[in-house]
């Protein structure tokens, strides 16, 4: 014992400060220690938030701060066990302040638009979000980059300077209230009243749709082909998906009951107009001879004020 104790009180000199062999041997343990602690007290705290029912995303940002606050106070711990005074790193971290400053720009900026992102919530743990030409929910929001999971399946990490420098479409920022459209064009002579009311009934059925605000529809414009018509309304929707699932619905309604109600659903056409003669004659084999099938196909012939033409 008095061996081990001469051992443990064996010291050496850093600069001005005196550090044993038993200082050396609790730091370890006091930092392997403090992070399992900090690692269940932290497990703990988000488990008692959920219970809560406190958003995901506040969660988020408050057991990011306690791991903050939970390693400093470690590390501290440390360096007293030691005897090294805070001072004794402020040449250090001057020289790597400065090379941050330099050569991590990127890197403290997406950090610090990570803070900004959790504590000023413009974007939010579950949001449903339209950057560019991608578009996906948001799954965390991290240190340098936010996780979105795409609407095909893929996971995409954008750094957090671009959510914050670039337009962000957040369909789901202040409520779940989505307007969406479905159009369609009737024939010409259709009874445009009657294929107005259809549409009003189609959307006050579909239980999805909101009644208020009041679903509408307007009789757009006289199209080439097809009167045109517009059916306008509000869902409460959460992705793209169910708007599009919404859509799809009412459009196989409309179908259906356009059937019903013998209005046709119109498509391209086209009037020729022709000025001249049209006559068909079909050529006669000659006596004794029979033509193979398909020889003697009727001819068109067109004739106009100048000239004459001949198709088959």
């Amino acid at each position: 014992m008095e061996q081990l104790t001469a051992f443990l009180g064996i010291s050496f000199q850093i600069g001005d400060q005196t550090i044993t062999v038993l200082d050396v041997l609790v730091a370890p343990t006091v930092l392997c220690v403090g992070w399992l602690l900090l690692g269940w007290a932290a497990r703990a705290l988000r488990n008692r938030l959920t219970a809560r029912s406190v958003n995901a995303d506040v969660i988020h940002l408050i057991i990011r701060a306690f791991n903050i606050v939970g390693l400093g106070i470690i590390g501290i711990t440390m360096l007293d066990i030691l005897n090294v005074p805070l001072t004794a790193f402020a040449f250090i971290s001057g020289a790597v302040a400065i090379g941050i400053g330099f050569g991590a720009q990127n890197i403290i900026n997406n950090f610090i638009s990570g803070w900004i992102l959790m504590w000023e919530r413009p974007i939010r743990i579950g949001d449903f979000l339209e950057i560019g030409d991608t578009k996906g929910r948001v799954e965390a929001i991290n240190a340098r980059s936010t996780r979105i999971r795409r609407i095909d399946g893929v996971h995409l990490l954008i750094p957090n300077s671009h959510l914050l420098e670039n337009t962000v479409v957040n369909w789901t920022l202040v409520d779940r209230l989505t307007r969406s459209e479905v159009k369609v064009g009737v024939a010409y002579g259709s009874p445009a009243k009657q294929v107005a009311e259809l549409l009003e009934q189609l959307m006050l059925e579909q239980q999805d749709i909101l009644q208020d605000p009041a679903a509408v529809v307007y009789f757009e414009d006289f199209g080439d082909n097809a009167l045109l018509f517009g059916a306008y309304f509000w869902v409460n929707a959460t992705s793209e998906k169910d708007v599009r699932q919404i859509r799809s619905e009412l459009r196989f309604g409309i179908d259906a009951l356009f059937r019903e109600h013998n209005i046709s659903i119109a498509f391209p056409q086209r009037d020729i107009h022709v000025d001249g003669a049209i006559t068909i004659t079909r050529p006669v084999a000659p006596a004794g001879h029979e033509a193979p099938t398909g020889e003697l196909e009727p001819v068109l012939s067109f004739q106009d004020h100048d000239s004459k033409s001949h198709a088959r």
